[in-house]
């Protein structure tokens, strides 16, 4: 995969501003008039939705092409890194399961990528909106779309130089098209794996309900952190559930500690969608949820690579149950965060700046909220992860 290349005019930014980023290449510029015109004036009409660093906005641009617009905040400074790294892991990259980029805007102080429009936004809007959205997903559908993204996955971790590891892989940020292919998206958040290295050590980001223990504990991240990510994505499909709600009984609250019980108890076929109906490859499915528990192992060693998953996933390849050890829990999680709370309150220090702390203090709001912690990290050895 090429990089772009960035030529950097800087300048102090003053109050409220951010550097200019000039020689934008390798991919098209647009002007910011030719999208607030594309936009109408970025009407409230064509917002289709909103994220941490700021919103997306459906438009039709002069030779009617239909886009989608990620609109940079201009408030935000941190987002001005990420809107750079997702032009640039993004820009030569071709799969059908990621996302298109068709160009950005780099004017003044306006930032905004241009991707490709999916009519069907959202698996979070979807198929965990509580049916609302009017979609039906079909046994077959939600297949397809495992699929899809372990293989959009698999392209990432495996085919493209130098790796690139998502670090938010999450329903939000799997989109659709017409006929709900599954496409990656929101590479905002994206790190670059170097042939020569194994892991990178970085600040954690990501959300709640998808991060990996060892990368949210310990900033240990490796192309097993998605695959964690992948893993809980995985059992959200089948069982057309969040991972966390707060509204249920307490032993069905997490969902990855409901579905470690149910296969404990062999009874997994009980966490299938019941919206179904019972209209579904049982066999298949209650595969995929063990695919989804070989993810989420508390061992990143064990996690197998995006490729054995998407054999694991067509059948190519078979599961020994044996092989599925227990999966780091959110209960763990939580549980270390409270640990920590009550050695801060006996010494009387603070927390705020605790790695445990700072994800869980946002736990309450939704799912779909991006969490950054910035911190250091000593050497990790991971070798062979």
């Amino acid at each position: 995969m090429t990089c772009l290349t960035f030529l950097f005019k800087r300048r102090t930014p003053k109050s409220g501003t951010v550097e200019t980023e000039e020689g934008v290449q390798n991919v098209k510029t647009y002007s910011y008039k030719e999208l607030k015109y594309a936009t109408g004036d970025f009407s409230p009409a064509n917002k289709i939705g909103e994220g941490g660093f700021g919103s997306v906005y459906k438009g039709k641009l002069k030779d009617g092409t239909i886009v989608a617009l990620k609109v940079l905040s201009a408030e935000s400074r941190q987002g001005v890194r990420e809107f750079l790294t997702e032009i640039n892991v993004i820009s030569d990259m071709q799969h059908d399961n990621l996302v298109t980029l068709y160009g950005c805007c780099v004017e003044g102080h306006h930032r905004i990528l241009v991707y490709n429009y999916l009519e069907n936004n959202s698996l979070a809007k979807t198929l965990l909106d509580g049916g609302r959205s009017g979609l039906w997903f079909d046994w077959r559908t939600r297949s397809k779309i495992c699929i899809g993204v372990a293989r959009g996955l698999a392209y990432l971790h495996e085919e493209v130089r130098p790796h690139v590891v998502h670090r938010d892989i999450k329903a939000s940020n799997i989109l659709l098209d017409r006929h709900l292919n599954p496409k990656i998206s929101d590479f905002g958040l994206a790190k670059l794996i170097p042939p020569n290295m194994t892991h990178v050590s970085t600040r954690v980001a990501g959300t709640i309900g998808y991060l990996a223990p060892e990368y949210a504990i310990r900033g240990q991240l490796t192309r097993k952190a998605d695959i964690y990510s992948f893993g809980v994505l995985l059992l959200e499909i089948v069982s057309g559930r969040c991972n966390t709600n707060s509204m249920l009984p307490i032993e069905e609250q997490y969902l990855l500690e409901r579905t470690w019980s149910l296969h404990e108890r062999k009874e997994l076929v009980l966490l299938v969608d019941t919206s179904l109906n019972g209209d579904f490859d049982a066999e298949e499915a209650c595969r995929f949820l063990k695919i989804g528990l070989l993810c989420t192992q508390d061992n990143p060693k064990l996690r197998p690579s995006m490729s054995t998953i998407l054999r694991l996933l067509t059948g190519e390849e078979t599961i020994d149950d044996q092989n599925i050890t227990k999966p780091g829990l959110i209960s763990d999680f939580m549980d270390l965060k409270v640990r920590s709370q009550e050695k801060a309150e006996k010494f009387n220090t603070s927390v705020c700046t605790d790695t445990v702390c700072e994800l869980n203090s946002s736990s309450s709001s939704s799912a779909n909220n991006t969490t950054f912690v910035s911190q250091s990290f000593t050497d990790i050895q991971d070798r062979g992860i």
